[in-house]
């Protein structure tokens, strides 16, 4: 589990997150939302270690603080919102990258791991390409790629690892979206924990299963998505007339992915 207890971060001196609480089971895929500017990212930073705060981030029962940094990256795998790559890597460079933690393993055994990370990206066969050639959705999942070499297995040493990831899917088309999200569930689905910073509340309804809702650095729902997904809560947050499961009352057109509801 991890828990997060009257987390508070400050940038450039100015309050940015102010007293957020909130917990995230192994087992769930945890949605944090909210509109720009609302503090997800920077408590993403902050649960995954990267930014200083005050309050308390507990993960498997640890405090976050306390562990050296390779006990971290044994533990948790972080995709940042957007990744910049000055040299020129190739795809398998960048996704190997993901094996240099602190666990040992054989080569036969890293290089399973890379091949089956690409694999689960839509990425075979693009190890020798360069990292600055491809699409900024092909970018996107190389990173994720890199992220799944890091951290393999939902559970190790009978202990769940986690996936933290900032907006996985902003730059991906609609089905390369379904996929990652499916393959963020079923990591879940197998143990490990997953919390993902999420624009698309259609998404969200269909793979979370618990939302973090944010304001101004300030926590304003958490639950079930049933629960936190509403009228009300959407309309306080974002500000605009939001209805939560309704046709367009002027039979405009849209698209749902039904594919996605089972799995």
């Amino acid at each position: 589990m991890i828990e997060v207890s009257n987390l508070n971060v400050r940038l450039a001196g100015k309050p940015v997150v102010r007293d957020v609480s909130f917990t995230a089971e192994a087992g769930t895929l945890t949605a944090i939302c909210g509109p720009n500017g609302s503090g997800k990212t920077t408590t993403m930073k902050a649960v995954s270690g990267e930014l200083a705060y005050r309050g308390s981030v507990h993960m498997n029962g640890a405090e976050i603080g306390g562990l050296e940094p390779w006990q971290l990256a044994e533990m948790r795998g972080v995709l940042p919102q957007a990744s910049s790559i000055s040299f020129p890597f190739t795809v398998r460079e960048i996704v190997r990258m993901g094996l240099a933690s602190g666990r040992s393993r054989h080569p036969e055994q890293a290089d399973r791991i890379a091949t089956e990370s690409l694999a689960a990206v839509d990425l075979s066969g693009f190890e020798g390409r360069l990292y600055q050639e491809l699409s900024g959705g092909e970018q996107q999942r190389v990173q994720l790629a890199r992220v799944l070499c890091q951290i393999s297995e939902p559970i190790t040493d009978g202990r769940p690892c986690w996936l933290l990831l900032d907006e996985p899917v902003s730059s991906l088309d609609i089905s390369h979206q379904l996929a990652i999200m499916t393959l963020a569930r079923q990591f879940a689905r197998r143990g490990g924990g997953v919390i993902a910073v999420m624009h698309d509340l259609n998404l969200t309804a269909l793979f979370a299963d618990r939302m973090v809702l944010l304001k101004d650095g300030r926590l304003q729902a958490e639950g079930s998505v049933k629960d936190v997904l509403t009228d009300r809560h959407l309309q306080g947050v974002f500000g605009c007339n939001l209805r939560v499961n309704r046709v367009p009352a002027d039979g405009a057109s849209f698209v749902l992915a039904h594919s996605a509801l089972g799995d």
